[in-house]
């Protein structure tokens, strides 16, 4: 089961869904507030299990309704993705990964994980 870690920064609060193994899979903007923060958690839980998915690697890729998770390659070339809420809203973003195949599988695990974490304040 993952958790999502609640965390407070120098300018606000912000969360990271960690994999069952601890790794991040998922970060957040940074809130103003705490309970900004719990919102954001909720709209992951809510909205990851059931968004599509939208490669936007592919060329001529099909644009998807939200809520979604677009794939894209970042400035580095690196494959990243973003989890928009139902109002377009990005509510989660990944890290960068090197190939195509570890992003979907950070994409799967956000699905997985998202729905029954547990949340646990640093």
């Amino acid at each position: 089961m993952g958790k999502f870690v609640v965390k407070t920064t120098n300018t606000g609060v912000k969360f990271d869904l960690k994999a069952t193994n601890g790794q991040v899979i998922a970060t957040s903007e940074i809130y103003t507030t705490d309970a900004a923060c719990k919102n954001g958690i909720e709209s992951v839980m809510k909205n990851a299990p059931v968004a599509a998915v939208e490669d936007q690697t592919v060329e001529g890729y099909a644009t998807e309704k939200h809520p979604k998770f677009e794939i894209y390659k970042d400035k580095a070339e690196e494959f990243r993705f973003r989890l928009k809420a139902t109002n377009g809203q990005i509510i989660a973003t990944s890290e960068g990964y090197t190939t195509h195949a570890n992003c979907v599988n950070g994409v799967e695990s956000v699905k997985k994980n998202a729905v029954d974490a547990e949340i646990v304040t640093e």
